[in-house]
Parts: C-alpha cells; structure tokens; sequence
C-alpha cells in the first residue's frame, strides 16, 4: 500500500475497536482462497460510495464503474479483476464502510420451506414445487446497519440464507444451464415478524394464510452482505456450511446439501414465464433454528446477529429497537 496514493487521503471511517476486532475476524475466515476468490463490494470512503474489489484485507477501486448493479448491467466481470491489479489503490478493508453489494435490484424473490430440517421443525411439509414470496428494496441493509425490532412486532426472528444473484438477462432456462446465468453469491438474514406473519390478532389463522408482507417485508427486513462473490469461485452452491449466531450463540447450523429445491431448480422455476434480469436476488431458504419454532428467544434491542456462509464470509448487524435513539 502507498501511503501518498491520492486515493487514501481524507479522514476515514470510524470504526471502534469491536467492529475492527470483528473485521479482521471476518477476514480471516473468508480469505482462506484469497489467491483466487473475486470478491465485489460496495463500500464507502470519503464520503462517496464505489465499487471494489476485496482481497488481502483490502478493497480495490474500480474506476470504471459506479455501482456493484452497473458491473452486472453492462458485463464488465472479466475486467474487474484487471482494473483492480494496481494494489497502491488499496484501503484496508477496517477503514470503509461496507454497503449492500446490491441496492435496488429489480425483483427480491424468496423460496418458502426449502430446507428440510426447516419443515421438520415447524411440522410443515415442504412444497411440491418451489414457493415464492417477495421482499422490497426498502427492506435491503448493508453489513454492520442495524435490524430494527419496529414499533408493531415484539416477535422479530432470523433466518440465514445464501443468496443468488442473476448476473445475464434470461427467461425459460433449463436447470442443467442454470448456473451459467448467476452472477455470484451473497449472505442474506431472512429477517421476520412472527407476531405479524402468523397474526395474533387472528389467532394466528385466517383465510388468506400468512401475512407475507407485514410478516417479512418491513424496513430493514434483509440484511445482504457483506459482498458478491462469483460463481466461479464458488463452484457448487450445493455443498456450502451455513450458519447464524446471536450473542455469539449458535442459532443456526446447516448446509445447503439439505435443500428442498437446489438453486438450478428454483432459477428454472422462475424463469418460466418471469424474466431475470441482472442484479435480480434469490434467496434459497433457511435451515432450522429460528426463533419461532425452536424455542430461542427472539431478537430483542442490543443484541447482534452474525450470519456465515462458507466461502462467501459473514454478515454482521446489531439490533435496535425504532424507537430508541441512534
């Protein structure tokens, strides 16, 4: 790193000494490949948000894009990696504030029960075919922002979920090719309002089924993160560990070999009939241990969720109660 590089002038982001702790913690585990793996990030410097690329506990500019979205939009993955060579116009990575690695994608979709030991333990079986719900872009918060417990739920849950991101425009595609249209892979917390999903007021029963909007879709309702990894350093999204801590407790513990419906199926599914476009987020299920139906308490102000995803790294976000003051 050169200390007069133009780029690492200015004051830097302020981190305390847990957040740093936890960000070289983080590194360490995601960075066991660090020789191979693309890691694309928004993050914030100076006071304005680019893209980077992550590598060696640093994030790299890239000069000739905006946003993660527009990397995606117009296909320029394979320069990335070579704008990004110049290692002199590296921050480290404990000195920016890491953003959503998407912000307004066009179509937030999530499958429902997609993971046996999750029906096993709400004694649902799981469905068929896949089966979708939808979330907002309003819902979408960046590593390290906080999930807020909202003035009408006192029931706030987690649920870790490996993400997929559509990197090529496609519609009616066959899962054998189905990969070849993702664009990488993100950390995803599910997060969601169980006094609002199964409504109280109703005795947790109606006849419409659940509350998919007030239950799932507020404000700061998915926390994505902490970056895009691509596929190609992935390989099969079918053998990833994947868990969720709260206080450090393990919530969650699972792989995505347990699965109802693996990513290739869920991107066939879609696509017949809906038109993915890139930037587009499927959010492939949680394993078991939430809240609700496991018996742990629910998310309450203070406390913090850590959610991992081998070979991608952590997302990691304190809660706070709207209401209290920031």
């Amino acid at each position: 790193m050169c200390d007069q590089d133009p780029f690492l002038l200015g004051p830097t982001f302020q981190w305390n000494d847990s957040q740093k702790h936890r960000a070289d913690e983080r590194f360490t585990r995601s960075s066991c490949h660090r020789h191979s793996e693309l890691k694309l990030a928004n993050f914030e410097w100076n006071g304005k948000t680019r893209p980077g690329v992550v590598r060696d506990g640093f994030v790299f500019e890239i000069p000739s894009a905006s946003s993660v979205q527009e990397i995606l939009d117009t296909g320029k993955l394979v320069q990335v990696e070579r704008e990004t060579s110049n290692k002199s116009r590296g921050v480290e990575l404990d000195r920016v504030r890491l953003r959503p690695p998407l912000v307004s994608p066009d179509k937030i979709l999530l499958a429902a029960v997609n993971y046996r030991a999750h029906g096993t333990e709400q004694k649902a079986v799981p469905p068929e075919e896949p089966y979708f719900f939808t979330k907002f872009k309003s819902c979408i918060i960046g590593d390290g922002d906080p999930i807020l417990i909202p003035r009408s739920s006192r029931k706030v849950d987690w649920e870790v979920e490996l993400a997929v991101v559509i990197g090529k425009k496609c519609k009616y595609v066959h899962r054998k090719d189905a990969l070849e249209y993702v664009a990488g892979y993100a950390v995803a917390n599910d997060v969601s309002y169980r006094d609002l999903q199964f409504s109280e007021k109703s005795g947790g029963k109606n006849n419409f089924g659940s509350n998919w909007v007030k239950g799932k879709a507020l404000d700061s309702a998915y926390p994505l993160g902490p970056w895009l990894v691509t596929r190609e350093e992935i390989g099969d999204p079918q053998h990833l560990s994947l868990s969720l801590t709260v206080n450090g407790i393990k919530r969650q513990a699972s792989s995505t070999e347990d699965m109802v419906h693996p990513v290739a199926e869920l991107i066939e599914y879609l696509s017949d009939g809906i038109t993915l476009l890139p930037g587009d987020i499927i959010s492939t299920g949680t394993p078991a241990g939430v809240a609700a139906f496991s018996g742990a308490p629910f998310l309450k102000n203070g406390d913090v969720v850590e959610a991992t995803i081998g070979g991608i790294g952590s997302l990691i976000n304190p809660v706070r109660a709207e209401d209290e003051p920031t």
